[in-house]
């Protein structure tokens, strides 16, 4: 098989055994099965489950919500927000969880010591090469909704980490002012360029929710004053990633735990700070004339997997009010199928899948 390609889709949402019959969904499981236990050393295989609850090595349900997955040194980190029992707006915590190969999960425990109380959401990590350091910016509320950014560090992927600040100056705008700084910021997550520059990407709830992109000083502890135009308004959950030579911004409108799921928007750029330019709208439901999202999920990260050939991008999002238990906590993930590029980069809709699976590179 090669180094990117899907060995099992299945739409699980409409129509789903649309592409595959059932006698051959089985023999491509048999053939997943022997190359996983067959594979080279320096390729994994795994199937990605969107059906049965994602859980750790503990038989635990999988805890962590709109924040993001990285792989450093050679480990993936499943970094997100703790909702247990709790409605999502009083006291929420963040924690990380991590893995070889994208099946088998170790919670690793709890990412903040030091912080003051509040409502906290939107955890993102990223490695700093200038510093060495693992940096950590969140969304917190020391009252709905009193938005802020925080800022912490720490030496290891796992944490703890330590708060440098809990209360970024983040700029913002308002129609006819400028360089208005704490704008009430919103929903954000972090991007670290090839050459080491990183940016911060939010919503500022005091313009409309208008989506920016920040550049961030060496030690990304903060922002350099450098920003973007606005992309959009009225919108949230942004993330910024590049491929290739094109960087790419997907938002989608509020939508504040909603289980109907939101719409996704891609913008495109040469440039991290713009301009930015529309394009497609890559979860809504056109087929039936509706502007419906194609999957009942609000985005919360693109994951860069670091395949045999090309790298593989996965979209993740949160199913709100998905578990059977009716616990939050217990709220479903969805991890799309790597996304499909068009020749001149925009990205096709993304399907609902029941099971996939990928083979991507070890080793790095």
């Amino acid at each position: 098989m090669s180094g990117n390609n899907l060995f099992f889709v299945c739409p699980i949402w409409r129509q789903p055994f649309r592409y595959f019959g059932q006698a051959t969904i089985i023999l491509l499981l048999a053939v997943f099965t022997l190359s996983c236990d067959q594979a080279p050393q320096k390729q994994r295989a795994v199937t990605i489950d969107n059906v049965e609850p994602r859980r750790d090595v503990a038989g635990e349900i999988i805890d962590a919500h709109d924040g993001c997955l990285q792989f450093f040194n050679g480990h993936y980190y499943l970094y997100g927000t703790a909702y247990g029992q709790t409605d999502g707006y009083t006291n929420n915590s963040f924690r990380v969880y991590s893995s070889l190969d994208l099946a088998r999960w170790t919670w690793e425990g709890e990412l903040l010591k030091g912080c003051p109380a509040g409502i906290y959401y939107r955890p993102c990590v990223v490695f700093n090469p200038h510093s060495r350091k693992y940096v950590l910016w969140y969304n917190w509320y020391p009252r709905l909704w009193e938005g802020r950014v925080g800022v912490a560090t720490s030496d290891t992927p796992l944490g703890p980490f330590t708060v440098v600040n809990p209360n970024v100056q983040i700029t913002g705008f308002r129609p006819g002012d400028t360089n208005v700084l704490g704008a009430r910021p919103g929903d954000g997550s972090l991007f670290v360029d090839d050459d080491g520059t990183g940016y911060y990407i939010y919503t500022s709830m005091s313009d409309g929710y208008a989506v920016r992109v920040q550049r961030l000083r060496p030690d990304y502890l903060g922002p350099i004053g450098r920003t973007s135009n606005i992309l959009a308004t009225g919108a949230e959950a942004p993330i910024l990633f590049r491929r290739n030579n094109l960087y790419y911004v997907l938002c989608g409108p509020l939508c504040a735990f909603c289980p109907e799921g939101s719409q996704v928007q891609v913008f495109t750029s040469t440039s991290p700070l713009g301009p930015f330019k529309p394009r497609s709208n890559i979860n809504r439901r056109s087929a039936d004339g509706t502007d419906a999202p194609n999957i009942p999920a609000q985005q919360t990260w693109v994951m860069k997997i670091p395949t045999l050939g090309e790298p593989a991008f996965v979209w993740i999002a949160d199913r709100w009010k998905s578990s059977p238990d009716g616990i939050k906590g217990h709220d479903f993930q969805f991890w799309s199928a790597p996304l499909k590029f068009t020749p001149d980069g925009d990205i096709l809709p993304i399907n609902g899948v029941a099971r996939w699976g990928i083979e991507w590179k070890s080793g790095d």
